[in-house]
């Protein structure tokens, strides 16, 4: 058990079972190992292709040592420094820390041996195994204080000083009873594994033992190894616990920047929440073998048991290019929404779906949600359970599949046609680079490709520049940075937000795994206009609307897109609110950096008033135009290096792709473009 979280058993009575691979995207050939909980026994397993590819060949699946069951998980974040590397410096004296409570609540702040400091609401309370040592003192919320705990005079001595500019705190008392002399553990956060964790901020701890100072200083970078040392000689650790965050302001910050990397010691804090959910560490119950000759695809390990059957998917994909196209998969965005909380007081459910009962039964939190203190929460890891990621989910917003299914929806689409292509992942991009997009002509993405890191955006322009062609079936893609450390992703959101999710303050953007910037790449130069031409203009779960083609899609130089496609307007049907324009959908605008070289060939219009408008874009015209430009723009550009850009402009154009054996105007366009870029010898001359 780790010291100093809560743990507590899995509740599957929304799913029998849950679980995760590691790792989530796998070379052929090589081994993925699934982490399962179960709520009853498993009577069948076996892995199953979930785009259509065929399934052929010796998939090696095995028990690993450990029985699926119920498993645990750990909830609360903490700090912990272990009692025996305590002990070599002799008895501890004092104790100090900063603090930031942002939640009044009855909770645990933080415990050394015996001697334990709690929250009662705002109440400050000290305590031993006799109970009370001190009287207690009332704290100010969301403000900083110094709290030193001492001994003089053989007697304990509690001082709190700081508050607000405007409302100082200062209160000195002095216990009748003696110095306790503690031992054991230090746990900043929380008092011990049985005991949950504050919603608070805490900065410099610091022990005054007989041989040693002990202070731990937070870095704004996560550790790689999950552990700070104290200054000085002796290098006491302080191993963390469950994902709290870092970088974040501290006492010192005086809003002179907002970069971490200028003034560290304006964000020598980290931030503790009660519901900190971490990596998970689960044994693993299933070991595949993926066969060398595997096509290249998403599949999944189908675990039926006595209570419910549920599919694990993972990805497939190859060493190097083997063929001209590759898609590209946005598992950056599966992640960042995965087990989405979506509270039904605050958004109204269509549908029901099991995967977010599961979630919200069991506390999990995407990148969409906010912590009890209404912190937003910025880091996530693939080792958790995907609960929302399954080729059956229907998101309880709208009603419609989104995300994977939509994607999966592509592939099928993609081999019915024989389009033969590779597959990758955000994941495998960014681990990648450049290197991972050599030897292809083609790149096709999924439906809402919304998150990236900068090292991905930058092999994908450097793709399309260096003559490469882009499709991009989605729509608000390419939009803000994420940042990406072995199992963890953090996406750090800033008030420009605008109201969609949590808004963060503008003085927290910097993300802790890496020290860049966060929010949205536009700001930076990169991704959506630069890129493709368009960003997200509206969004909305109303019913989609159809395309129609513009005058300039009728010259020559564009017109073989719409090779095939008898009528102006197209997409009136589709699984994602039954059109192929609609969800969130992208429009041109030069003042943000659409280049001039930009073809609008299609527009959508006419959209509910329930779509909301992109509350990032100004009009000089006023409402007026701002009314005007509710649409989404279909646009093409041929770029000087011989590449083309394709953007559908919309998450539901994957959508409005056909079955099966079927074919429509969406699916004709797309297949223009897709023979255009893989057969450049088949083209007509253009003018």
């Amino acid at each position: 058990m780790r010291a100093g979280a809560m743990r507590y058993h899995v509740d599957h009575r929304a799913m029998a079972v849950a679980g995760y691979p590691q790792p989530w995207s796998q070379v052929a050939g090589a081994e993925v190992r699934f982490h399962l909980s179960c709520g009853a026994p498993v009577v069948a397993r076996k892995v199953v292709s979930l785009d259509g590819a065929a399934c052929g060949g010796d998939w090696e699946l095995r028990s690993a040592e450990v029985e699926p069951t119920i498993r645990q998980i750990t909830r609360g974040s903490c700090l912990v420094a272990a009692r025996n590397d305590l002990a070599r410096h002799g008895r501890i004296r004092s104790l100090t820390v900063e603090l930031c409570l942002t939640r009044p609540q009855d909770s645990a702040l933080l415990a050394l041996g015996a001697l334990r400091l709690s929250c009662e609401g705002r109440t400050l309370r000290v305590s031993d195994q006799e109970g009370d040592l001190l009287a207690p003192v009332t704290l100010p919320v969301d403000s900083w204080v110094t709290i030193e705990l001492a001994e003089e005079g053989g007697k304990a001595l509690l001082t709190v000083q700081g508050g607000d500019r405007l409302s100082p705190v200062h209160a000195v008392f002095r216990s009748e009873r003696p110095w306790p002399w503690p031992e054991g553990d230090f746990v900043l956060g929380s008092h011990g594994p049985e005991s949950s964790s504050a919603d608070a901020r805490f900065a410099r701890p610091m022990l005054m033992a007989e041989h040693a100072t002990l202070v731990w200083q937070f870095p704004t970078l996560l550790p790689e190894d999950m552990v700070i040392r104290s200054t000085g000689p002796a290098q006491v650790p302080l191993s963390v616990v469950n994902l709290p965050t870092f970088a974040v302001r501290s006492r010192r910050w005086d809003g002179s920047t907002f970069d971490p990397r200028l003034a560290p010691d304006h964000y020598d804090a980290i931030h503790i929440h009660f519901d900190d959910i971490g990596a998970f560490d689960w044994p693993a119950t299933h070991v595949l073998t993926l066969p060398a000759q595997a096509v290249p695809g998403v599949y999944a390990l189908e675990v039926e048991t006595l209570a419910g059957r549920e599919r694990i998917p993972f990805f497939l994909r190859n060493q190097s290019a083997v063929r001209k196209a590759v898609v590209l998969l946005p598992s950056a965005t599966y992640l960042a929404y995965l087990n989405e909380a979506l509270p039904p007081e605050q958004f109204p459910w269509v549908v029901e779906d099991r995967g977010h009962r599961f979630a919200r039964d069991n506390g999990l939190l995407s990148l969409y949600d906010f912590h009890a203190d209404h912190s937003g929460c910025s880091i996530t890891s693939t080792r958790k359970p995907m609960a929302t990621l399954r080729d059956d989910y229907r998101y309880p917003l709208c009603g419609c599949p989104h995300l994977l299914p939509v994607d999966l929806h592509l592939l099928r689409f993609l081999r019915d046609q024989g389009v033969d292509f590779d597959l990758i992942t955000d994941h495998d991009l960014h681990e990648g680079g450049a290197a991972c997009l050599s030897g292809y002509d083609l790149l096709i993405t999924g439906s809402h490709p919304e998150y990236m890191s900068v090292r991905m955006e930058a092999a994908i322009a450097g793709f399309v520049a260096a003559g490469g062609h882009l499709a991009y079936l989605g729509g608000n893609g390419f939009a803000a940075t994420v940042a990406f450390r072995g199992d963890l992703m953090e996406l750090r959101r800033g008030p420009t937000e605008y109201g969609r999710t949590w808004d963060g303050p503008l003085a927290e953007q910097a993300l802790a795994l890496t020290g860049e910037p966060g929010g949205f790449l536009r700001h930076r130069g990169k991704g959506e206009f630069s890129l493709v031409g368009g960003a997200i203009s509206l969004m909305g779960f109303g019913k989609a609307r159809p395309f129609r083609r513009t005058p300039a899609s009728y010259k020559p130089r564009v017109s073989w897109l719409f090779d095939g496609v008898d009528t102006t307007e197209f997409g009136t049907e589709g699984i994602v609110l039954g059109g192929a324009a609609g969800y969130e959908v992208d429009a041109t605008d030069p003042h943000l950096g659409t280049h001039p070289d930009t073809v609008v060939v299609a527009q959508a219009d006419g959209f509910p008033e329930d779509f909301a408008s992109d509350a990032g874009r100004w009009y000089p015209g006023g409402p007026a135009e701002a009314q005007a430009r509710r649409v989404a723009e279909m646009t093409l550009r041929r770029l000087p290096g011989g590449g083309l850009i394709f953007s559908a402009s919309s998450v539901a154009w994957c959508g409005a792709l056909p079955e099966r054996g079927r074919m429509n105007d969406v699916g004709r366009i797309t297949m223009n473009f897709l023979r255009r870029a893989l057969e450049p010898e088949a083209a007509s001359d253009e003018h």
